[in-house]
């Protein structure tokens, strides 16, 4: 049985959940890489290909939607089943974080 892909099911791989953190406000392409830049203090940087190939994938699954801009950038954000999916990530990675700690006290 073929294994469905992250945007399907919903459990995403680091660089589209960094995308949908960056899309909690809304931005330009650009915008997102300075944001991830800025915020990961230079250790998470996205190209443009890998950008926007997962910006179309976050759209195609129905995780963001591109607004109307009034400039020739378009603009991304989050909607309301992106902000679920972040959510739930986010929440997954806390446990296994948390499941880590436990082992590697064990250790």
């Amino acid at each position: 049985m073929a294994r469905s892909s992250g945007f399907e099911s919903g459990d995403l791989a680091d660089a589209a959940l960094y995308v949908l953190l960056a899309l909690v406000r809304p931005r330009h392409g650009y915008a997102v890489m300075q944001f991830l830049d800025r915020e990961s203090r230079g250790t998470i940087a996205l190209g443009p290909a890998s950008l926007y190939t997962t910006l179309k994938k976050l759209i195609g699954a129905g995780l963001i939607e591109e607004l109307d801009g009034d400039d020739s950038r378009r603009i991304y954000n989050l909607n309301a089943k992106g902000h679920e999916v972040l959510v739930r990530n986010i929440e997954r990675r806390r446990q296994l974080l948390a499941m880590a700690d436990h082992i590697m006290e064990e250790a």
